[in-house]
Formats: structure tokens, sequence, C-alpha cells
């Protein structure tokens, strides 16, 4: 409903270098991009608000009658009111102009031709969409960017996370890039994608790799437990003498345990750090019971046969490590340990030229769950810290949440991109808000309203904040809702097939069903 010369409006009362209010006879559309020239500059803007009005049907008619007879006499005669968010001078790579736009300035829709050449990344960019008000537009990310300043995808259940991760990753892919997910849920352990292969890697590590601390937590030894860690410290350190001698066979947790049980057995001995106490010897005990209960629960994720975790991570591969199986206590333990190595393997390369000898993105789903926001996690401190000291080694980060105010605010703060699909819930909002200085309280109301697919594009990656339809994956993917009425239908007929299988059984034995 543009003018043929494109003005939708004109500037109305005081102007501002960031923002200018507007008048209109036409319907622009929130998000759509507008220009102002003024000054000799064509300064670029996007549409944050609108309202609709009436000068003769206003708050002091109450009367729905009289609202009736006005709106037959004013027919279509509304104006429109909103307000632009400045973005900055087409002609002088998007700064901000030093003088406000003067009153009475015309408003017009920014030109497709202009808008292509800034979503379009000048070397390495990663298409995500297109422009949600001009479609014609497509939008790219500049990847280096991306993965360097890292990147949270959030969203409320349904909006289309899976969908952005998984362009996100083929994107990756097709530039021959290294990406590690940490998949929760087994959702992409059957993807297809376009422009690379999936490695599929088991959660299992081998003891030798991890610290005292990593497996001390998943034999749940209380932090305050000091007589029981001495013990299961001194019966770890023997252990591991005995494997590094070739000495100890292939069952890691086995020698622990048969460490404890010999002190119990045997005649207190102080060379091997033991006591006569009855409470100490109850101590060994508890930690025996311990260590077994974890032999038992968690023995699967341990294995003195498992490669190390670089060696797992395939170069120009989605690599994924399959969660699924794997409850959320141990999954912390396991983040926590491939974190920490892949970090410190990127140190040791860049400073010794050994360790892993590319860049990777780490990809992190379920975010909430592995760094929480009023709880400590192992994956917490390692997540906060790659998001601060990633960037100097080439490691990134994505974190991937359907609860943003789960999500421990500090390593929300250092991912300097943002893609924000549909959150309706206002403290999702105002904890997302919080952790972006981009996000203003009119793109924050604009998040209830985005369709499905749908999102704000926020941060370095991007030129300016924008309003994208995410492209469609077109490869599988399992985190998408299932068909109930398909389901049922399905197994109903497999019931009835049993059933009649086993009535042809029945009478062939001579029986009456």
């Amino acid at each position: 409903m543009n003018n043929a010369d494109g003005v939708i409006g004109r500037c109305i009362g005081e102007t501002t270098l960031v923002d200018v209010s507007f008048i209109s006879k036409e319907m622009p559309k929130v998000g759509e991009y507008v220009s102002l020239d003024y000054d000799g500059k064509k300064v670029l803007g996007m549409i944050e608000a609108l309202v609709r009005g009436s000068v003769s049907i206003n708050n002091e008619i109450y009367d729905p009658k009289t609202i009736e007879k006005i709106r037959m006499i004013e027919g279509d005669d509304h104006y429109v009111k909103g307000t632009v968010r400045i973005l900055g001078d087409v002609d002088n790579d998007l700064r901000i102009p030093r003088t406000p736009a003067p009153p009475g300035t015309e408003i017009k829709v920014a030109d497709s031709e202009i808008l292509k050449e800034i979503f379009q990344v000048g070397g390495y960019g990663l298409k995500l969409g297109n422009l949600i008000t001009q479609e014609e537009v497509s939008v790219e990310v500049d990847i280096n960017k991306m993965v360097s300043r890292h990147l949270a995808v959030l969203a409320m259940t349904g909006a289309g996370k899976s969908n952005t991760v998984s362009v996100i990753v083929d994107g990756l892919l097709n530039v021959n890039g290294s990406v590690l997910i940490f998949d929760m849920h087994s959702e992409y352990t059957n993807t297809k994608f376009g422009n690379g292969k999936v490695n599929l890697i088991e959660p299992l590590i081998n003891p030798i790799y991890m610290t005292f601390g990593e497996i001390k937590k998943l034999s749940n030894i209380p932090p305050n437990a000091y007589v029981q860690e001495r013990y299961f410290r001194k019966a770890y350190r023997l252990a591991q003498k005995d494997l590094m001698k070739g000495t100890g066979g292939k069952d890691f947790i086995g020698l622990i345990l048969a460490k404890l049980e010999s002190w119990l057995l045997e005649e207190p001995d102080e060379s091997e750090g033991k006591s006569s106490t009855a409470s100490d010897r109850k101590s060994i005990t508890d930690v025996l019971n311990k260590v077994e209960h974890m032999q038992d629960k968690y023995g699967n994720i341990l294995s003195l046969e498992a490669k190390d975790v670089i060696d797992n991570i395939k170069v120009g591969h989605a690599n994924i490590l399959d969660l699924g199986s794997v409850d959320e206590f141990a999954s912390d333990v396991v983040v926590s340990h491939i974190l920490r190595t892949v970090l410190k393997s990127r140190k040791d390369f860049l400073r010794t030229g050994k360790g892993l000898t590319f860049p990777i993105f780490l990809i992190i789903e379920e975010a909430h769950i592995l760094a929480p926001q009023n709880r400590k996690t192992e994956s917490k401190l390692w997540i906060s810290r790659i998001a601060r000291e990633g960037r100097k080694f080439s490691v990134g980060l994505c974190m991937v949440s359907q609860s943003p105010k789960s999500l421990d605010s500090d390593a929300l703060s250092q991912a300097n991109n943002m893609i924000i699909l549909r959150l309706v819930e206002p403290t999702d909002q105002s904890h997302v808000q919080r952790a972006s200085e981009n996000l203003s309280d009119d793109l924050i109301a604009q998040l209830p309203s985005l369709n499905i697919g749908e999102a704000i594009v926020l941060g370095l990656m991007t030129k300016i904040p924008t309003l994208v339809k995410i492209d469609e994956f077109k490869g599988k993917i399992i985190g998408g809702d299932l068909n109930i009425v398909e389901e049922w239908s399905k197994s109903h007929k497999k019931e009835k097939e049993i059933l009649k299988e086993q009535k042809r059984e029945y009478e062939e034995l001579g029986g009456d069903y």
C-alpha cells in the first residue's frame, strides 16, 4: 500500500540520533526497513512500533452507536503513527549520523538493492534465510564473527530451534567447518546434512584422561566428606600406578574397588594411608559402596579402551555426541570433561603444535540444564570459561535453550550474537534483554508475535538487527513433533494384527477362539 514514490510517512515531533517518530496514511510493517534522506545522507532505519488511530474516534466517546455513525462518515480515514530506529548512514559503513533528521523528513521504503548489499557478507557468509518484510532479500551472517564471538539460539518449544541449528550446521559444513553437537535428546543422530557427513560419537570416557575431580563427581562423594575423599584419592592414585605398570588389567573401577576392599581385610598399614579407627573403616566402607554404585550406574560410560576425546573429532564433519541414553548427572561429567579437554588441546596446539589442529564450534543443546542460572555444575564452569576465553583459541560456542530464564546469565551475556525465535514468557524475554544490549523494548515486544521459523537476528555477525524467516532444513530432524493421531492408528493396527495372528494359531490347534 506504499505510494508510487515509496514515501510512507513523515517525521513528526522531536527527533534524535537513535530514533524518530513518524505519521502516515499508509500501513507499513513492523520490521520493515526504511530510508531517510537529509543533510546529504541516506540513513537506514527499521520500523519498530506501530499504532493506528482516529482523530474523531477517541477515548472520550463512550457510546457504541456514536462510534458507529462516525465510522460510517469517516470510513478508512485513519492515521498510522510509528517509531523508526536509526541504524546508520548507508554511505558511511552504517555509522550513526551526528545530526538528527529534521521534522517533516520523508520516510521511504528502503531500496531492496541496498538491503541485498547490506545482508550479503563479503568473504565467508552463511545464509540463514530471507527478510520477513522483503522476501526477495537474502540474509547472510558472518561465519568468522559468529563462531569466534559465540552464539545463542533461544526460543520456546516448537518455535524452530532444531531447524535453525541444522541450517547453521549445514552452512558451516559447506566451508569444511568442524562442529561438535552435544545432543542431549538424540535429535540429530539420524540427520542427513547436504554439505557434509555425520560422525556419531558415543559418550565414552577413558578414566586415564579424567581428572580426580571428574571421577569423584561420578562417585557422588560429598564435598565436605574429607576422610572419604582422602581414601578415594589414595585408591585412585594406586590404581593409576598399576595401570601405568601394565599390571592392573582393563578394569579401572575394579582396581579402585580392590584397593578399598584390601584395606578392610588387611591389618592397618600407615604407609598405605589407612587408619585403625572405626570411623575410618566406616569411611572406607562408605567409599566402597559409592564406587560400587558408580560402577553399576555409570560403568557403561567409562572404558579404558575409549580413545582420547580429541581423537574422536573429525574435521569437516558434524560430530554428534549422543547423550540421549545418559542421565543429566553423568551428562554434566561427560560434557565438562570434553569442554575442558577441547579448550586445553587448542591451547596446546597454538603453543606447542600438538593438540587439536583445527578450530571447532561447540553446540550445546539444552544449555539451561548444563549451565543453569541458580545451580553449580561442572559444565557451567567450562561453558563460562570457553565463553570468556574461547575466541583466543578458535573455540566457538553456541548455546541452545528453550528456557532462557534458566540459563546462566553470565554465560549468556558472553554470546555476542543471538538468534531469538518466538518467546512468549515475560521472564524469558527480560532475561534475554538483560544479556543483550542490542535488544530494544520494541524488538522484545515482537517476540510473541513471531511465527514458527521466524527470528530476530542480532549481534556482530550481522551489520544490523533484522527479522528473518529462517530457511527450512531439507534433512530429517527427529526433534519435531510427532503426528500423535497417526501413531495411535499405527499402534491400533498393529494390535489388531497381533490378535488376528493369535486367533489363527489358536484355531490351527483346534481351539475355539
